[in-house]
């Protein structure tokens, strides 16, 4: 009997959940056309399997495209079958891009880039896990034993990662308890949004393999520290040359980078809510968690909202090649096309206003008094997602940035996972988001 088994049409959702449904692998040339059905209203399935208020009801239908591109084949040489999904894009009936489609919306912030200033988007996702086991003794934080006692996981999951079309960069034992960082190398548009969301897909996958578990939360404990996910980006122009350094610059962005910079942080705490979405961001995202809690951009500082990054005398590369910036108010929490989405179209509206470089913070902002932060330009960032929400909901000029009923959809999608909630105590509430990424 033949075996070719079945492939999953996939999309990340406004939870950041990869949902899909399967078809016989077969058929695969067939459904890159017609695609699989979809319903509007799974939108609003909120990280718990709620659903929140949808303006679509029982109405509808929708087809997901499946992209060749992002297709995964990987058969990990044990009992169960080989490993089978893609991602691909949601469209109406007739063709044309859904309004909630996570992965068009990032393809419409980058074509406004580009027909703003000619630059493509490179950018690289690193992420950070946590084992559910919690077996990993004290003492083990950044050691050769931490990464040896994971050592057949991180070897399966590289693997893994290479047989998808990544490049997989590091991997290493991390500060917080049973926690591991894995960065991949950068990629291009769309495609450094689909590897994040097939690198997080794939580490779960390894695990089950293993009969482990591992959790994206962004905060299992709140005594612990969190998990981050940190966007490094940079732009290449239409001859593929870097187009992010200035050696001139006192920060070393160029102008248009600085510009893209000062967008982002102007309306950093607007699109929190998109980069950073659950209730546990807004505890992880506070000063002394080596997180982000102002707008600010920092020269090589780790609690910065947007870190430059160094460049090494040392390294194969040159300093135009190396240099690139970070933005850590994010998690993952929240589909990477989206995170990505947000923070193009605030740079790119920076740029368009016009916006002159920032300058680069060295010091602790949490320190300074409210005054002096105000005159200085800085804000906090929202201290709940609550108040998160409120700020998107309230800036005009972010919600003119994506189609349709888009951000009242998404406003009723958290809002829903709010309700869901609601009694819960900050440790039931860890424990919830630990369970579900």
């Amino acid at each position: 009997m033949s075996k070719k088994g079945l492939i999953v049409a996939c999309c990340s959702d406004v939870s950041g959940k990869v949902r899909g449904k399967a078809f016989p692998a077969g058929q695969f040339n067939q459904r890159l056309k017609r695609g699989i059905g979809w319903t509007p209203t799974n939108v609003q399935i909120t990280c718990f399997d709620t659903i929140a208020d949808s303006p679509y009801g029982a109405l509808g239908d929708l087809v997901l495209i499946p992209d060749p591109q992002t297709l995964v084949n990987i058969d990990f040489d044990d009992d169960l079958p080989a490993e089978q999904f893609v991602i691909g894009n949601i469209k109406h009936t007739d063709g044309t891009p859904w309004e909630c489609c996570t992965r068009s919306i990032l393809q419409s912030a980058l074509d406004r880039l580009f027909e703003a200033v000619g630059l493509t988007l490179k950018c690289a996702f690193e992420h950070e896990f946590q084992f559910s086991d919690r077996t990993s003794p004290m003492g083990s934080a950044f050691t050769l034993a931490g990464f040896q006692s994971k050592r057949s996981f991180a070897e399966t999951l590289t693997n893994a990662l290479t047989a998808a079309g990544l490049q997989p960069d590091t991997f290493m034992r991390e500060f917080g308890r049973d926690q591991y960082e894995i960065t991949i190398a950068p990629q291009n548009g769309v495609t450094g949004a689909d590897h994040a969301t097939l690198l997080r897909e794939l580490t779960r996958t390894t695990a089950l393999r293993k009969n482990q578990s591992v959790s994206f939360t962004p905060l299992r404990d709140p005594n612990d520290v969190g998990n981050g996910v940190h966007i490094h980006m940079s732009f290449i122009d239409g001859n593929g040359d870097p187009s992010t350094f200035d050696p001139g610059s006192k920060t070393g962005l160029s102008a248009v980078a600085g510009s893209f910079v000062a967008g982002v942080l102007k309306y950093l705490d607007s699109i929190v809510a998109i980069t950073a979405p659950s209730v546990v961001s807004y505890t992880r995202l506070t000063p002394h968690r080596w997180s982000a809690a102002f707008n600010n951009l920092g020269f090589r500082d780790r609690e910065a909202a947007v870190r430059i990054c160094p460049v090494s005398e040392l390294s194969d590369l040159d300093k135009a090649q190396q240099f690139n910036f970070e933005f850590r108010a994010a998690d993952a929490a929240a589909s990477p096309y989206l995170q990505l989405a947000a923070i193009i179209h605030a740079g790119t509206q920076g740029i368009e206003e016009g916006l002159p470089t920032p300058s680069a913070t060295e010091e602790d902002l949490s320190s300074l008094s409210g005054t002096d932060l105000e005159k200085r330009g800085y804000v906090s960032l929202p201290d709940s997602l609550e108040n998160a929400l409120l700020k998107l909901e309230e800036n005009k000029t972010v919600n003119q940035w994506f189609h349709g009923n888009f951000i009242d959809i998404y406003l009723k999608h958290k809002r829903g996972e709010l309700e869901y909630l609601k009694g819960k105590d900050l440790n039931e509430i860890c424990a919830a988001y630990e369970q579900v990424y």
